[in-house]
């Protein structure tokens, strides 16, 4: 039995590297930090979150980490940075994908099985929830799974789709002040 689009939770979904901690660009394309040490909350996070969780939103993080199936980057790092920014920031849950794109998993953006999953297990609502996102894999992955979409343009020299997306902005205080007006209409 499915849960019914109208009915359910809100949830936020966000991106983590560039969208709640600073990605780390080279030659114009942005990367994860690699340890705990190099993360940096973006500033106006910390108060954006709170304010869609005083809404109502569960805010889960969706990310893609490939670097681990790639042996760039290990696992436990990956899990220091995860735990770090959900006990600081208050997250719900944090999602994480480590396969690369030949493993063809469902959980990998922009697939949406991520999201599909805690729509089940939460009772959320993907019609009344929100993708937020600085990469087109973000976007892609909300429309695949019916939620409205932020995208969070940094500029970066990779695929801009910001033409597909339900709102622009510069910043997560801007992504949570267009969602508290869309949800107030």
């Amino acid at each position: 039995m499915g849960i019914d689009r109208e009915i359910g939770r809100r949830a936020v979904f966000l991106d983590r590297d560039g969208v709640i901690n600073r990605a780390v660009v080279r030659a114009g394309r942005p990367y994860p930090p690699r340890e705990l040490e190099e993360v940096e909350i973006v500033p106006g996070v910390p108060e954006a979150l709170q304010r869609l969780r005083d809404a109502g939103f569960d805010l889960i993080v969706v990310t893609n980490q490939p670097d681990v199936a790639r042996g760039t980057t290990s696992l436990a790092a990956v899990e220091r940075i995860n735990v770090y920014l959900r006990s600081t920031l208050g997250l719900d849950t944090i999602l994480t994908c480590v396969h690369d794109d030949v493993d063809g998993c469902a959980c990998r953006k922009p697939r949406p099985g991520f999201l599909l999953q805690m729509s089940q297990e939460r009772g959320l609502s993907l019609a009344r929830s929100f993708m937020v996102g600085d990469r087109w894999r973000d976007i892609e992955t909300g429309r695949n799974a019916g939620c409205r979409t932020v995208f969070i343009d940094y500029g970066y020299d990779e695929r801009w789709p910001g033409d597909i997306a339900d709102h622009v902005c510069a910043s997560l205080s801007e992504a949570a002040q267009w969602i508290m007006e869309e949800v107030a209409v």
